[in-house]
């Protein structure tokens, strides 16, 4: 048996079709010609933007808009000027158009490389797509046809790019193996849409395996077996008829209300990143947005979003959720995530430096702009404000004294917008978690992020492998701030939610009711399963396993105890 990452949920049983990488290397020879070299640059750049627009639209067909934004999102990479003009420099320069592509790429993939941030991780993925498709059109390399491979194949490759992807014959390939990827890849986002089970990073899963092997793709486990005795493929069919039956099941959960088994209501939203992401929420029956995270209006711009700008995005969202709650978080930058244009100081340890909350309350004239946008944008449905990593509530007094005065200016201009719009704020921090009875007094709610509340509480870099074993919720270290915080929310009598991963996670779920969690931010594609988890505690039950897991002093105990108990 083989382990990777549990990319994409279900089992899959079939014949192995590995997909050969190509041969990229080049003569990196000196151009006399300029003129006709980027011409021969500017023909490829046009051959690949027709080429994944086809894909894209390929994919809308297949799978859904928000999927083929994705590939589209290929496309805006390399018409930016950011990106195709350092190319077209490095031509005028004397260098040959596979040199421009590679060098220009491999900045781009560096930079976003070394971000601790999934999301942000994955541009350097794109990038590396987009340089490779751009190689393969300028050395004449043509791809095998993915659409061709016969029923029940199981894909293997280093890595599925999004453009492979949409050459997937849904009803051909039962499974993905790679070599590389997480769960937040654009390969894992896109086997999830397809429903294809999937296991990523599994080492040198292509040398390991050859065309004609038998695998099994266990992507809820993260298992992977290699021409399986006779005993392990009989109860991995087994296996796969338990998950067609109960993905059948969660059909029946839409539309339906998110209740625990005795009947207590809770409510069930959504994190996204773009306006067009709402939509996708809707489609996937969630009843509000968690969380929207406002940076990627900055990270996909090459200059600072104006007001109007803003507020057009927010407005978006706050009309496609048709006045279901949209907590829109503001300006979470730094630490991973950089923006070139705001031009921020580089920082020794920026995890603990000039961020979030921190940069905007320092540069207010900015942070003003993003607070009158989402004021604005309140006069269109239910929308709320959120205050990312929250340390003392000077901040959150700081910021709702700002929307204070945003809100007298729009009184005296005759602007609309929400009277009683909520501010709130997320609590990540130890320190957050410490104050959260004096923080409760202040927000209008609490929205907990277990990923960095983990991070911070447990002094570990989660890309660093060395010490990755220490990053658990399941830590009581964790499980405590969580519960301290929650109780803290309850006895203010403000909604507390939750809008890290966590929330969606089988294993922690009964904790969170027993806890009082009121609200929960998933994945969108995650909201029927979460539905589905939560019908099945009630409080009394929650309760019992909260006090035995309460009990015990370490996470390897807690996180076996919640495995045994987890209800699917």
């Amino acid at each position: 048996m083989y382990k990777g990452i549990a990319a994409s949920r279900g089992i899959g049983i079939g014949s192995v079709c590995v997909i050969v990488e190509h041969d990229l290397k080049f003569e990196a020879k000196k151009i006399e010609d300029i003129q006709a070299e980027k011409e021969r640059f500017n023909k490829a750049v046009e051959e690949f933007i027709t080429e994944t627009t086809a894909q894209a639209e390929d994919i809308r067909k297949k799978i859904g808009s928000k999927e083929a934004e994705i590939l589209e999102g290929h496309i805006v990479m390399i018409s930016d000027p950011s990106m195709a003009g350092e190319m077209t420099k490095m031509i005028d320069s004397g260098q040959c158009a596979e040199s421009a592509v590679e060098a220009v790429c491999d900045m781009f993939i560096g930079m976003f490389s070394k971000m601790d941030d999934d999301m942000m991780r994955q541009r350097a993925s794109d990038i590396s797509d987009v340089k490779i498709s751009m190689l393969k059109i300028l050395l004449g390399i043509k791809d095998i046809d993915i659409s061709k491979v016969a029923p029940g194949t199981v894909l293997v490759a280093k890595d599925l790019t999004p453009s492979m992807t949409s050459q997937i014959n849904k009803e051909n390939v039962v499974g993905i193996l790679t070599e590389v990827g997480g769960k937040t890849s654009h390969s894992a986002i896109l086997a999830r849409a397809l429903e294809i089970p999937a296991v990523l990073s599994v080492p040198d899963i292509t040398k390991l395996v050859k065309d004609k092997d038998t695998a099994i793709v266990d992507g809820t486990e993260g298992n992977v077996y290699i021409n399986p005795e006779g005993d392990v493929l009989s109860q991995y069919i087994l296996k796969r008829e338990e998950f067609i039956k109960k993905q059948s099941e969660l059909k029946g959960f839409l539309g339906k209300e998110t209740k625990t088994l005795d009947g207590d209501t809770v409510e069930l939203f959504c994190n996204i990143g773009t306006p067009k992401d709402a939509k996708k929420a809707i489609e996937c029956d969630g009843e509000g947005i968690g969380l929207f995270r406002s940076e990627f209006l900055f990270m996909d711009n090459n200059h600072m979003p104006t007001e109007d700008e803003q507020f057009a995005a927010y407005k978006e969202a706050a009309e496609t959720m048709g006045g279901k709650p949209v907590i829109i978080r503001t300006l979470d930058i730094g630490g991973d995530k950089d923006i070139p244009y705001l031009n921020m100081k580089k920082e020794e340890n920026p995890f603990l430096g000039y961020r979030a909350v921190r940069y905007c309350l320092g540069n207010k004239d900015s942070y003003m702009i993003q607070l009158r946008a989402i004021v604005r944008a309140s006069a269109y449905g239910k929308v709320k404000i959120m205050i990312p990593l929250v340390t003392c509530v000077d901040e959150l007094r700081a910021v709702k004294e700002l929307v204070e005065e945003i809100k007298k200016d729009f009184d005296e201009q005759g602007v609309a917008y929400d009277k009683d719009i909520e501010v709130g704020c997320m609590i990540e921090t130890p320190a957050a978690s410490l104050i959260a009875d004096i923080l409760a007094k202040e927000a209008d709610f609490f929205s907990i992020g277990t990923n960095d509340l983990t991070q911070y509480t447990m002094s570990v870099d989660r890309g660093n492998a060395d010490v990755a074993y220490l990053y658990s919720t399941f830590q009581p270290s964790v499980l405590r701030s969580i519960k301290n915080i929650i109780e803290c929310g309850r006895k203010a009598g403000i909604p507390v939610g939750m809008c890290g991963e966590a929330a969606a996670d089988p294993m922690l779920i009964p904790l969170l009711i027993s806890f009082g969690l009121t609200e929960f931010s998933v994945n969108p594609v995650l909201v029927l399963t979460a539905r589905c988890v939560i019908s099945k505690w009630s409080k009394e039950e929650a309760d019992k396993l909260a006090e035995k897991v309460m009990a015990l002093d370490n996470e390897k105990e807690i996180a076996a105890l919640l495995k045994e108990s987890a209800k699917e």
